[in-house]
């Protein structure tokens, strides 16, 4: 195991695969370093794998069913997405001259993945460099006076599913017949209230901290900054505020009690963010394994074809931390 230092007090663990040819090679390669893998992933947040070899969602799929305990299928996705396998898909589609900001994968969910893997197939031209945070220090760094309400009370998203922007309801919880929407929605905690025109508008709280199943580390662990109106593009937010008016933007988050979070608040989270972010340096190939609760990542804005393969591993129920 080597590492690659990418600033002061800060490094990635990388770890190299040899004698990769072929996809039954990374599968056993992945299938005998298992235990390891995922024992450094705990303890460093991340592991950048190199050598794999990885050119196609089929070879990361089988090399993600080696690694994690069980893949997950995506429920109440924020973007579409592609699904090659279940559990396996496409990155998010997102503007790409938009950052994708700092966020833990479904933490708004009652069932979110334990371990994200990010194969990197293609680079952009420029940009798309993935960036990692480590959430126990972005808590630690959070100003007390702005941030302990959200510690002690969690957070808020509420999203409205229009038909011609964001991820139709029908996609984000798989499902065509409002009875089984409605089940699920009941079933993990979601209010739900059923517009004008067949409009879904669903309202959710969550812990902003959870605490790590193995390490006992508190975490950071939410999207409220990535999900909230003050961190779009002031003329996107514009428009779309324009178009479906405050409450109807396809997502936006707020504190506990639905009170509106000031974008002094968002900067003060993003700038703890950047501030602790770690870019990495991954090539064609790649594969990377982040544990997402006690790390977050993003995406830097990016021009040419740029092409991720994600897998979501080890499904945990938030209920049970």
């Amino acid at each position: 195991m080597t590492t690659i230092h990418t600033r002061p007090a800060t490094s990635l663990r990388v770890v190299l695969a040899r004698d990769i040819e072929t996809v039954g090679d990374a599968e056993l390669w992945a299938e005998k370093q298992r235990d390891e893998l995922r024992a450094a992933v705990t303890e460093f947040g991340a592991v950048l794998v190199r050598g794999l070899e990885l050119r196609d969602a089929g070879g990361v799929a089988a090399v993600a069913r080696r690694l994690a305990s069980e893949l997950m299928v995506e429920r109440e996705g924020f973007a579409k997405r592609h699904m090659y396998s279940p559990g396996v898909y496409s990155s998010s589609a997102w503007t790409d001259d938009m950052p994708m900001c700092m966020h833990h994968e479904l933490s708004y969910a009652r069932t979110f993945p334990g371990m994200m893997m990010f194969a990197c197939l293609s680079l952009a031209d420029s940009g798309g460099e993935v960036e990692l945070a480590d959430a126990r220090s972005v808590l630690s760094a959070l100003p007390e006076e702005r941030f302990a309400g959200f510690v002690g009370d969690g957070w808020q998203l509420v999203r409205n599913y229009h038909p011609e922007t964001g991820t139709p309801w029908q996609e984000a919880f798989g499902t065509e017949e409002r009875a089984e929407l409605e089940a699920y929605c009941t079933a993990n905690g979601i209010a739900f209230e059923w517009r004008p025109g067949g409009l879904l508008r669903t309202r959710q709280t969550s812990p902003a901290v959870l605490t790590h199943p193995i390490t006992g580390a508190r975490c950071w662990f939410n999207q409220i900054a990535f999900l909230n109106e003050w961190t779009m593009l002031e003329d996107i937010r514009e428009y779309l505020v324009h178009e479906f008016g405050r409450d109807g933007l396809p997502f936006n988050t707020a504190h506990a009690d639905g009170k509106p979070l000031t974008a002094a608040v968002v900067d003060a989270l993003n700038s703890v963010y950047e501030r602790h972010a770690v870019t990495v340096p991954w090539q064609p190939g790649d594969l990377l394994l982040v544990d997402n609760i006690s790390t977050a990542h993003s995406r830097k804005p990016f021009t040419g074809n740029r092409e991720v393969i994600v897998a979501m591993g080890d499904p945990v129920d938030r209920t049970t931390l």
